[in-house]
């Protein structure tokens, strides 16, 4: 029982994998936010923005799980010569049972570039983490120079709006440039782990029998 769940483990190694790298992420986000690191972005103005950038990396993150899981299992089937209904994989497994070498070329073409067209979403949602957190740039400096009043320069009594105002513009720009390249990183760290689980399955596609000769192997046992 224990050798099966091991070799269960082995199968799934890469969602594993994937796993552990995201509950080790979130660890070091649960300590950082009981440490108080967190503080200063929570409570900075025009939170909305960090928020939108933290809903974008959700879902990225989300979309590169269920693809790994995908990925994951159509693996599993292709190595134990079953074909997954309705994949690219199955596909390709279909024009090899016809025994046309071109036919069997043309659906391996496409099943390269099904399977790099199924993971680049995500690495395009990981770019628009870093945009996302330029454009708050842009906009903490527009909200720290809307402030500044040259003339006022010299009246005591409007400086500390100015300065205040330029503070807050200042946090705004920085806390959603730090929050968008962190985000970055973590996703493309799970798009790599995408892109081995792809690799993986596109090796164990191309590698698989014909249908015919597995019939006859099964046969032959």
């Amino acid at each position: 029982m224990q050798g099966s769940g091991l070799t269960v483990l082995y199968r799934y190694l890469l969602v594993a994998y994937f796993l552990l790298v995201n509950v080790v992420a979130l660890g070091f986000v649960g300590a950082a936010y009981l440490q108080g690191w967190l503080d200063p972005i929570i409570n900075a103005p025009l939170l909305e923005l960090t928020g939108v950038i933290c809903a974008v990396f959700a879902y990225g993150t989300a979309l590169a799980a269920w693809k790994v899981w995908q990925a994951s299992r159509q693996t599993v089937e292709v190595e134990d010569g079953r074909s997954p209904a309705g994949s690219p994989a199955a596909a390709y497994m279909a024009a090899l049972a016809t025994g046309d070498d071109r036919e069997a070329d043309r659906a391996a073409q496409i099943l390269r570039l099904t399977l790099s067209n199924r993971i680049v979403v995500v690495r395009h949602i990981a770019n628009s983490l870093v945009l996302l957190g330029l454009i708050g740039t842009v906009i903490g400096f527009i909200i720290a120079l809307s402030g500044v009043d040259p003339t006022a320069a010299s009246d005591a009594n409007k400086v500390g709006a100015m300065v205040a105002t330029l503070i807050s513009g200042m946090s705004v720009a920085l806390n959603t440039t730090l929050v968008g390249s962190i985000l970055y990183v973590w996703l493309i760290v799970n798009h790599r782990i995408l892109a081995t689980g792809t690799v993986r399955l596109l090796a164990a596609a191309l590698q698989a029998p014909a249908p015919a000769d597995t019939a006859r192997r099964r046969a032959a046992e």
